[in-house]
């Protein structure tokens, strides 16, 4: 993707420097997917992460229930990967209670992270309208790295079964399928690239942004 067509699309530099904040999280339990939820419920507390198009917000982690739960511990944390200059305009949500369906957590005082170029790196979802066939998502998938320019083995995890990670996310009524999704093989520029500007759509919800 050109620069023209990055600045374009979500207002930031192409050369801007991307950080993570990571706040703390206080809480019991929380849906397993409330990517969505967690998007409403923080732009509820600050109307510039629904406005921002650059801001990627990582979903939660915790320990799977097994009945569609997690349960947070002392290590889950809330990512938000956002230009450097964007800071002061989610800063609001640090020290905030918010509501994910029936799940209060509260919201702690972030640290700021550079991000890691690391040679790998992998999404949990992917999603990509139109797309949700294996040979299909990748082919879509590879258009978009071109576009980006970015230079890579681009593959999907398989399961114990060796069928494709395919997975799906609940946006209010709606389900959307996506995809696991590693790249390998990358320069460390190629790495922030990717990084920076994610795959598919979503990534207010968690879907296309890379660790």
């Amino acid at each position: 993707m050109n620069s023209t067509i990055v600045e374009r699309q979500t207002g930031a530099s192409p050369i801007e420097l991307f950080v993570n904040l990571s706040f703390s999280i206080q809480g019991q339990m929380l849906p397993a997917d409330h990517g969505f939820g967690l998007f409403s419920a923080l732009s509820k507390r600050c109307a510039a992460i629904h406005q921002q198009n650059e801001i990627q917000i990582l979903t939660i982690p915790g320990i799977p229930d097994r009945q569609g739960k997690i349960a947070l511990t002392d290590r889950s944390r809330l990512l938000i990967r956002l230009p450097i200059t964007k800071i002061p305009l989610v800063y609001a949500i640090a020290g905030k209670r918010v509501q994910i369906g029936n799940h209060p957590i509260q919201i702690g005082i972030p640290r700021i992270e550079p991000l890691n170029a690391k040679s790998r790196v992998r999404s949990r979802i992917v999603t990509i309208k139109g797309y949700t066939e294996p040979e299909s998502f990748l082919q879509a998938a590879q258009r978009q790295l071109n576009r980006l320019g970015v230079s890579g083995e681009l593959r999907i995890p398989l399961n114990r079964d060796q069928t494709p990670k395919r997975k799906a996310i609940k946006i209010q009524q709606d389900t959307v399928v996506g995809f696991t999704t590693e790249v390998s093989h990358l320069s460390e520029e190629d790495s922030l690239t990717l990084q920076r500007w994610g795959l598919g759509g979503r990534r207010h919800m968690g879907c296309g942004v890379f660790l």
